[in-house]
């Protein structure tokens, strides 16, 4: 009986050891990353259309619904810095991004064609557009 004991002891150890393996927080992984490619600065009288532009900025969308960006989420542009984040909605097409200091946000986003398109709360039109690079 003793060696039963000891033994379903030992069992029931082994097993809360590699069970508490199992839970620890996994690390986001992204589901996208979009660089951006091209602005619309529209100059008030609706003939604005998508420039390219040469930039490093890049958006990453992860699958705990954040969202990570190399640049400034709070304003149309193509700088690289500084880092933002926020979180997206897939429901509404909407970005929140974090520490915005101005309360008309958050951004919305659609798909046009194969490329995201981000719509930035302007008096005129004012957009970004990226293209997926993973």
């Amino acid at each position: 009986m003793n060696k039963l004991f000891t033994f379903v002891l030992a069992f029931a150890v082994i097993g809360a050891i590699f069970t508490s393996c199992n839970t620890e927080e996994e690390t986001p992984t992204p589901v996208s990353q979009w660089q951006l490619i091209e602005l619309l600065a529209d100059p008030g009288d609706g003939s604005g259309t998508f420039q390219p532009i040469a930039s490093n900025k890049i958006i990453g969308f992860y699958n705990d619904g954040s969202i990570i960006c190399n640049g400034n989420l709070c304003q149309l542009g193509g700088e690289s810095t500084p880092t933002t984040s926020g979180t997206y909605s897939l429901t509404d097409s909407t970005i929140a991004p974090a520490g915005c200091p101005i309360s008309t946000f958050p951004l919305t986003f659609e798909m046009e064609g194969e490329n995201l398109i981000l719509n930035y709360p302007c008096i005129e039109a004012c957009r970004e557009k990226y293209v997926q690079i993973d």
